[in-house]
């Protein structure tokens, strides 16, 4: 038996209960890890509140989305990877528990330098971040980059890449001391969405690609925002989805528009993205060029008390469940 971060009923972070559950079985392309953090992330509130039900096929009350651990069990089909190995996976639900199963060529083997608490807060992001501002978005060294909400756990991720690759990179905050962070980072515009209005401060620079999580009165802002051959990409709609759309600015602009979401995409596309993530952004984790911000770590009985600190946004970084 193991322990498992349990959602008894929809509702708030209360509902969060320690319960008994059965370690899960493997598959013979899966490998067993025992987990040592889990990622905290919005989409896991969501489902706690009964708004983001988990996939077919995935345990549907146990939260999770990302994991950082150790292997020690692995199936008769795996290759390249062993008993013993140090490991961080991106998981479509169960993260909450003491071990989960996981195909394993979800994982991705930790350098020397990572610890499992910095580990656990990056799958979720990074291959969020990557999959839409750089594959979707296209985003290319010296264009101009906008990603609202900079101080938590996507917008930290999404500046540092694109600031080490190159881009002049925008954010919206909505403290002062979040500007700090967000400069430490490599943001080098930024505006405090709660003392003036980003759409005035930026007009007529044009920006070339905008990842947006607020939807509502942002998507219009973001429209006006966007230069020609603009890139706008979508992945949540915190503000409200419905919006209006006019088609004849899109239309002279010659705005791109798209979203996606990551959590019910086939294992074939998370395989490949791995394989990118690895390419792409794992030589910058080894070098130490790219880091978690950590805001806070808590053990995986206080995971209501997390909860309650992503639900009031009062933090910078990553939020993680230690096991």
């Amino acid at each position: 038996m193991m322990d498992a971060v349990v959602i008894t009923k929809s509702g708030g972070p209360d509902v969060l209960q320690v319960r008994k559950r059965m370690i899960p079985t493997i598959g013979d392309y899966e490998v067993l890890v025992e987990v040592r953090a889990a990622g905290v992330n919005r989409p896991d509130v969501f489902q706690r509140k009964g708004n983001y039900p988990a996939p077919t096929g995935v345990v549907a009350d146990i939260p999770g989305l990302e994991v950082a651990g150790i292997i020690v069990k692995v199936g008769s089909a795996c290759c390249g990877i062993r008993i013993g190995d140090r490991v961080m996976a991106l998981i479509a639900g169960g993260g909450y528990a003491q071990y989960v199963a996981v195909d394993f060529r979800l994982c991705i083997v930790l350098p020397d330098n990572l610890s499992f608490i910095e580990a656990a807060g990056m799958p979720e992001t990074l291959f969020t971040v990557w999959h839409n501002v750089f594959e979707r978005g296209r985003l290319i060294k010296g264009e101009r980059f906008l990603i609202h909400g900079g101080a938590g756990g996507i917008g930290s991720t999404a500046i540092q890449l694109a600031n080490l690759l190159g881009a002049d990179v925008f954010t919206t905050v909505g403290s002062s001391e979040k500007i700090s962070f967000v400069q430490e980072l490599g943001a080098s515009h930024i505006v405090n969405y709660k003392e003036c209005d980003f759409e005035d401060v930026w007009s007529g620079i044009g920006i070339d690609v905008i990842l947006d999580s607020i939807g509502g009165s942002y998507f219009e802002k973001n429209v006006n925002l966007l230069s020609e051959e603009g890139r706008l990409i979508i992945i949540n709609a915190m503000q409200g989805a419905k919006v209006e759309l006019n088609l004849i600015k899109m239309m002279h602009k010659r705005i791109h528009l798209t979203g996606s979401t990551l959590r019910n995409r086939s294992l074939e596309f998370k395989r490949q993205l791995t394989e990118a993530i690895c390419q792409n952004v794992l030589p910058l984790i080894e070098t130490g060029t790219y880091k978690t911000p950590i805001a806070e770590v808590f053990s995986y009985k206080d995971a209501g008390y997390a909860h309650e600190l992503m639900e009031s946004r009062a933090f910078n970084g990553k939020i993680i469940l230690a096991f």
